[in-house]
């Protein structure tokens, strides 16, 4: 497998510090406590989808790993925390060793999951497993969400392109994560260089407004972008009057344009015309491209529209009106001491209302009906039923700290494609529902 299909990762930084000051103090007490050491089993998952949806996106099991892999502390980061007087000297020391070095099982990446689903489970010492916390979930919460927002838009535009192009609407390391996530979530490019560059993710781009205005006319920008970029290049044909602009472009690059672009106005009445006109000048094969503040409601409002792809910014980089999946990371199972052979003990979160959490090292499975739709996310402790052996969802992504589960980004795109598939037709309504298959314990 070449390297530079798995992302480029040379020169990440450590990922120590990108952490609460309570996972290190209470790295602190167990420490001092004696039961730093006992071996422990975290999960991540979420109790409940974001409001009106229907499945979840698992994306960010690569980030994760990268994390995972640079999560250490140099001797700045120990004096940062040394004058801070954060944690005291054992504590320093400890860290001044640490790399991770137990077991994490996970839902791969593309996966759908559901309230409840174990998406990953991180076993070692209570302290190696409980620094990690806050990066996971940080990593886990934004990509899940955004590559949620992604699947519903990609099911919502039919097979139709769609281009990533929110980096201008977020934070510029946030962006370069969003186009990864969106990637796997069915978008099929992205705006952002970062992005292409780290995840050969298909970058594509033209020009803006300011392109045109800066020309002493329409015809001059025009020309001088075909006469850069060639007849195949997508023309922004809204700085003015759209009818002028298409049948300019048109003029100037030949019915071998690529595309017209528009970027405003009413897109679906528009778009009609821009086809009619492309069409009688003999561009019949000048594609339309429309961006605008799109989400997945205005592109399924536009399936009648002879639109041949979307670009879509805020909404898709902000999740949609969703930006965190509210996953969590708890300690469901812990042994008495740091001896391999101490059974593991259930523990959970008690308290009254919806923080309650179900203790046990869990597997899950999804029961399939006659035809092989999916019909339950089936979580458990104990023996895995014979019927669901063959159904298991996690695998193992690090053995003894190391990372043994890389894998392509397309990868991740083609198993989300595949797992959308996999479920019920409803999954794909726009309607505010519940989740589309129950979670059952057994």
């Amino acid at each position: 497998m070449n390297s530079a299909d798995l992302g480029r990762r040379v020169g990440v930084p450590s990922t120590a510090l990108f952490t609460d000051q309570y996972e290190l103090t209470m790295v602190q007490a167990a420490l001092k406590a004696g039961t730093a050491d006992r071996r422990s089993v975290f999960e991540a998952f979420t109790r409940r989808l974001p409001e009106g949806r229907r499945y979840g996106v698992v994306a960010g099991i690569g980030r994760v790993l990268d994390a995972v892999e640079n999560f250490h502390f140099d001797e700045e980061m120990l004096g940062f925390l040394r004058d801070q007087s954060i944690v005291d000297r054992p504590t320093l020391d400890y860290l001044a060793d640490y790399r991770f070095g137990g077991d994490i099982w996970g839902y791969p990446e593309g996966e759908v999951y559901f309230p409840g689903s174990p998406i990953l489970r991180v076993e070692g010492s209570f302290a190696e497993c409980v620094l990690l916390e806050t990066v996971i979930l940080s990593i886990l919460n934004h990509d899940s969400a955004i590559a949620a927002a992604a699947s519903r838009m990609s099911a919502a535009a039919g097979g139709r392109g769609l281009i990533e192009m929110g980096a201008r609407r977020t934070h510029e390391l946030s962006a370069v994560a969003s186009a990864r996530a969106a990637y796997i979530g069915g978008f099929d490019t992205t705006s952002d260089l970062a992005a292409g560059f780290r995840y050969n993710i298909p970058t594509v781009g033209t020009s803006a407004h300011a392109f045109t205005l800066l020309h002493d006319s329409e015809t001059d920008a025009f020309r001088a972008q075909v006469d850069s970029l060639g007849r195949g290049t997508t023309l922004l044909v809204d700085t003015y009057d759209v009818a002028t602009a298409v049948r300019t472009a048109v003029e100037i690059a030949g019915p071998e344009l690529g595309a017209v672009r528009i970027d405003s106005g009413d897109l679906l009445l528009v778009a009609h015309r821009v086809r009619q006109q492309l069409d009688e000048l003999g561009a019949t094969e000048t594609r339309i491209v429309v961006t605008s503040d799109l989400d997945e409601y205005a592109i399924a409002s536009l399936a009648a529209a002879p639109v041949d792809a979307y670009g879509v910014g805020t909404q898709l980089v902000t999740g949609s009106g969703h930006p965190t999946c509210s996953m969590v990371y708890k300690l469901v199972a812990r042994a008495g001491s740091a001896d391999p052979a101490d059974e593991l003990r259930p523990v959970a979160k008690k308290s009254m209302g919806a923080k309650s959490s179900k203790g046990g090292r869990k597997w899950a499975a999804r029961r399939l009906d006659e035809e092989g739709v999916a019909e339950a996310e089936v979580i458990g402790t104990g023996p895995v039923p014979e019927e669901l052996a063959g159904r298991q969802l996690l695998v193992e992504l690090v053995r003894g700290g190391e990372v043994v589960a890389r894998e392509p980004l397309d990868a991740a795109r083609e198993r989300h494609i595949a797992a959308r598939a996999g479920l019920p037709l409803s999954a794909m309504q726009l309607s505010r529902g519940e989740a589309v298959i129950p979670t059952e314990y057994v």
